[in-house]
């Protein structure tokens, strides 16, 4: 049985790094002592070993131990021995072309599959998706595919932001950019706001936090979906 949590960021403003998801965290990994780091996505090029340390600093707070999935000969095996796994945030495309470039996505996708927990966060979290499409980073790298895990029915845009009236910023918004993905594509997207995240349990798919998430399907206009609301429905 599946078992996520697809966060929206690791840091909310104010907190130190994944502090405000530390309860969850602890009765998520209830049942491991070590976590396996996925440092692929590099947040500002920072190393593999420091962006690795920062995740041990956070999860000693919880008693559980870290190792990075670079510090293995072999990663596929090393996913598929991995108590939990976490794939932290950065840039997705860094992320994707180098879970490609290790062979890992697929062995990844049916680890988690098969009920080992796995957290994402922001990048880590897009990758759970049916494509990285909607992320919204720079593609300093070129993927050999946007393909990604597809383990939920549905592609997310982490760090959702409304559209500010007072702004006088004429870029297009977070909603442009995912009606222009619509243009193309019908895979459902999910406008993840900061402090909120996905609890998958099987094929349930709860919204937690205190925030609503803004739903986009194609040819439909967009949709706030309450706390707690399973999303499962996409799936069907």
């Amino acid at each position: 049985m599946k078992r996520l949590i697809i966060a929206s960021t690791s840091t909310l403003h104010g907190g130190s790094y994944l502090e405000y998801l530390l309860p969850t965290l602890s009765r998520h990994f209830s049942q491991c002592s070590e976590i396996l780091f996925i440092p692929y996505a590099r947040p500002g090029g920072i190393s593999h070993d420091d962006y690795t340390t920062t995740v041990q600093s956070a999860f000693a707070k919880i008693d559980k131990t870290v190792k990075g999935l670079h510090e293995f000969e072999n990663p596929v095996e090393a996913i598929q021995k991995a108590e939990g796994i976490f794939t932290g945030g950065g840039n997705t495309f860094l992320l994707v072309t180098q879970l490609y470039a290790n062979n890992v996505m697929e062995v990844l996708a049916q680890t988690v599959q098969n009920g080992t927990p796995y957290l994402g966060s922001s990048a880590g979290s897009n990758i759970t998706g049916q494509t990285m499409q909607t992320t919204n980073d720079m593609p300093i790298i070129y993927p050999p595919s946007f393909t990604t895990l597809g383990l939920i029915p549905f592609n997310l845009n982490p760090h959702y932001l409304d559209a500010d009236l007072q702004s006088k910023h004429m870029g297009e918004t977070r909603e442009t950019r995912i009606k222009e993905f619509h243009a193309f594509n019908t895979t459902p997207v999910l406008g993840l706001r900061e402090g909120s995240w996905l609890e998958v349990t099987g094929e349930k798919i709860i919204l937690k936090g205190t925030l609503t998430a803004r739903l986009f399907q194609q040819n439909q206009t967009p949709e706030e979906l309450e706390p707690e609301t399973d999303l499962a429905f996409l799936g069907k």
